[in-house]
């Protein structure tokens, strides 16, 4: 290693170090970083620079001058008034270079120690409105992103003011442009008498650089933090075709069921909000809670927009619930009639702060749900599993076929009913059999979410079979009519709700195949009912849905389920807010 004395420079050092790397075959890549690293010419650059400072500060020297400039000048003038010898006419003509100029002016700025800048002359035709008044000047960087912000004018003094700004787009990070913020130019062109739709499409067409003339607003120091509100969508939206959006390409379109970030509800109209999933981290426009239903009552009262429940209720899946050894295909037949007219407990209401499912009466518009990530803690019940179909989609065979495979991890609520028991049934397996007059007690005292009757036996699924299922801490699944939900989407169950919808193409127009999930001779009514019924129920009840599961075969929708109930009890899942904090 050489010995390297105080007197050393820097750049003699980095010499010294880069002579004395040698190859070794443990560290050879290492060692060739380091080489390439101490070889560029930059750093040595950089080194010659440090060293020279240090002299600098060593040595403190003072300028024998402080206007080399005004000598060079003097000297020029002198030289031009007389005749020239050769040299005398060199030395004239490097005096008369740019470079050597601008070498003597730095000299001169570093000798007086006059590093403030020099500002033009304020022109004289200045607008005396701005004489008051802080000007900035702000250039930002975007590609094809939005410039994200929204202007508004001022009915007052018909300013052009910056009304919001979009977290995470090019104005938020940039940290320069603030709400109330007057806009003068955009890149050199006056715009303030330009109307904001016009200033937008400047905006928006405009890209690399942007140079802004700003009039700061006066405001306090911005202490909101991020909000972290997360809200499930129960509609879907298209700024596009929302003309009542402030600014369409500032708009956040979603679907019903996705996951909303609100980062700001300052203003009462639009919040500003993420889409949970997407790669873009910029904010976007959203309609406010009160704002969507606002406008909704105001259409549903002109008569463009219909109420938000139909009194009729869809037909659903119900095939398989006489019996549970039911081995019938479903057919026309089963179609037409197995229709019961099932009622929910009349005495089971939700609680007041839990959100409700609609039903025939619901009045309340379906906008946004406050939800937040749960998954059940080590000793917790799990989550209950509720099956809802469409007509088709045979679930109760679906459920049996997953508790037959995994009968230690999954449990059947076991029905009560009124019905004789069959030489082959068992008490508590198929069924709970009771008297009638037990039956009707039941029904008295709230027991059952659902009962109905069928060929003059009563049938009830009961509270108790399920909180018996869930206590043996095995997942229970139920299927259920759909107006169920309202009973049971409450913080005590946590459901998990699976709907079922057959598959329905073209193709099954005609006589299906063994392969298919529905057996053949079902008529072409019968599939236009199926698909009627399907595109009713995930208008009725697609909101308070988890998961839908498209049922082509029975087969992979078995293997479907499975998968999808593996996960609700390892992977967090977003549930209404009221039953994590109740």
């Amino acid at each position: 290693m050489p010995i390297v004395s105080a007197s050393t420079g820097l750049h003699e050092t980095l010499a010294l170090l880069t002579s004395q790397l040698h190859s070794d075959a443990n560290h050879k890549e290492d060692l060739v970083f380091l080489k390439d690293v101490f070889s560029e010419k930059s750093l040595g650059y950089l080194m010659k620079i440090h060293d020279k400072l240090k002299q600098y500060e060593k040595h403190s020297p003072t300028p024998v001058l402080h206007s080399a400039t005004c000598l060079a000048e003097d000297l020029a003038e002198e030289l031009q008034n007389g005749p020239l010898e050769d040299d005398e006419r060199e030395l004239l003509l490097l005096l008369s270079t740019p470079h050597l100029k601008a070498v003597l002016s730095a000299h001169d700025t570093v000798a007086q120690k006059n590093f403030d800048p020099v500002l033009p002359p304020l022109p004289e035709d200045l607008d005396n409105d701005l004489e008051e008044e802080s000007v900035k000047i702000v250039r930002l960087v975007k590609n094809k992103e939005p410039l994200g912000a929204t202007i508004r004018r001022d009915e007052a003094t018909g300013a052009v003011i910056v009304a919001r700004i979009m977290r995470g787009g090019a104005a938020d990070r940039s940290g320069l442009v603030r709400v109330g913020d007057e806009l003068r130019e955009v890149n050199g062109n006056l715009i303030t008498h330009k109307r904001p739709d016009e200033i937008s499409q400047i905006l928006s067409q405009s890209q690399g650089s942007i140079t802004l003339k700003i009039i700061p607003a006066v405001v306090e120091e911005d202490k909101m933090k991020e909000s972290r509100v997360y809200l499930r969508a129960l509609f879907d939206y298209t700024p596009y075709e929302d003309k009542a959006t402030p600014c369409q390409e500032a708009g956040l379109p979603f679907k019903r069921g996705d996951i909303l970030q609100v980062v700001s509800q300052e203003d009462a109209t639009w919040w500003q909000a993420k889409r949970i999933g997407d790669c873009n981290l910029r904010a976007a426009l959203i309609p406010s809670t009160q704002f969507q239903e606002r406008r909704l009552r105001y259409r549903m009262k002109m008569g463009s927009f219909p109420a938000p429940m139909s009194p009729k209720a869809p037909a659903y899946d119900r095939a398989g619930r006489e019996d549970c050894d039911s081995e019938g295909a479903l057919n026309g037949k089963d179609i037409a009639g197995l229709r019961r007219t099932f009622r929910l407990s009349k005495d089971r209401q939700g609680s007041p702060g839990e959100p409700q499912t609609p039903d025939a009466n619901h009045t309340e518009f379906l906008i946004y749900e406050e939800v937040t990530q749960y998954l059940p803690r080590p000793g917790e019940r799990p989550r209950l599993i509720v099956l809802i179909g469409s007509l088709g989609a045979r679930i109760t065979e679906l459920k049996q076929k997953v508790i037959a495979e995994y009968p230690r991890r999954y449990g059947l609520a076991v029905p009560h009913t009124t019905r004789a028991r069959k030489c082959n049934e068992r008490e508590g397996v198929e069924y709970h059999f009771i008297t009638k007059a037990a039956f009707e007690t039941y029904i008295q005292s709230g027991k059952f979410i659902e009962y109905g009757e069928y060929k003059d036996n009563l049938y009830g699924t009961s509270l108790e079979s399920i909180h018996k299922i869930l206590d043996q801490n095995k997942v229970c699944l139920v299927d259920v009519q759909p107006e169920a939900l309202k009973t049971l989407r409450n913080a005590e169950f946590k459901p998990y709700v699976v709907y079922v919808r057959p598959h329905i193409d073209d193709s099954q127009r005609k006589p299906l195949g063994s392969s298919s999930s529905l057996s053949s001779g079902i008529t072409e009514d019968d599939l236009q009912e199926m698909k009627q019924s399907a595109e009713q129920m995930d208008k009725c009840y697609g909101p308070w849905v988890d998961y839908v599961l498209v049922k082509e075969d029975p087969v992979s929708a078995l293997a479907e389920l499975q998968v999808v109930l593996e996960r609700v009890q390892i992977e967090c899942q977003w549930v209404p807010v009221s039953w994590v904090r109740s």
